[in-house]
């Protein structure tokens, strides 16, 4: 992939006698999954803050982005962010099973909408029956606390 060449200050020198200074807009020199890599990088230490300014780059070209975000808002206790960008994930990606495995634990934390937590982990299984191991963990957890408020 072609990178685009920076211009630096001693070129623009050269061609301050023109009449007219051209400026060129240089493209951002990072792919986003480099944004994503350099998101998750961040999360890893604990960076919440930058891992979001770097997912928020990423999603513009990769929808599994809005996953992210909505991990990483869940992890500053930002729940109505998390919740959004959970949705935004399942509507620009409604393959992505961990989305609504993700949104549904989110609901589970927060004690509320329980019948729909339980109908989108059971999505998220259908989906992905590869982790349904890691999902029903999930629905297990949703299903006691539906038992424990009835």
């Amino acid at each position: 992939m072609r990178r685009p060449l920076l211009l630096t200050f001693g070129m623009l020198l050269i061609c301050a006698g023109c009449a007219m200074p051209r400026f060129t807009i240089v493209s951002d020199p990072l792919s986003p999954e480099e944004h994503l890599e350099l998101g998750i990088a961040y999360e890893k230490k604990c960076e919440f803050d930058n891992a979001i300014k770097e997912y928020e780059v990423a999603a513009k070209k990769r929808p599994i982005a809005y996953l992210y975000l909505g991990n990483a808002h869940f992890q500053k206790n930002e729940l109505d962010k998390a919740e959004k960008y959970y949705r935004k994930a399942i509507k620009k990606g409604p393959q992505n099973a961990d989305a609504y495995n993700n949104l549904a634990w989110l609901y589970y934390v927060q004690r509320k909408n329980l019948d729909e937590a339980e109908s989108l982990v059971l999505k998220a299984m259908e989906l992905n029956p590869s982790k349904s191991d890691t999902y029903k963990d999930t629905l297990e957890k949703i299903r006691e606390l539906k038992n424990s408020v009835r």
